[in-house]
């Protein structure tokens, strides 16, 4: 995260409806919070992706049975 220093103020036009609406997504209040929000869940879900990306695909061979026992086990 940047300093205070180092951080800019931006004049952006926003929709209302569309603040509203993430706003009650987010759980957030404040315009800066919610801007702020949205922006760390963008970022989060693109790190994931990626991440996803990273590790590829791979076969566990388990049927549903086996799937199932061992979800009950824990």
């Amino acid at each position: 995260m940047r300093t205070q220093e180092a951080q800019l103020r931006r004049t952006v036009v926003i929709d209302d409806e569309l603040l509203e609406d993430a706003q009650r997504a987010l759980g957030t209040s404040g315009i800066r919070e919610t801007v702020e929000a949205g922006l760390r869940e963008a970022v989060h879900r693109r790190r994931l992706q990626e991440l996803r990306e990273a590790m590829g695909m791979f076969s566990l061979d388990l049927t549903a049975e086996d799937l199932q026992r061992l979800r009950d086990a824990e």
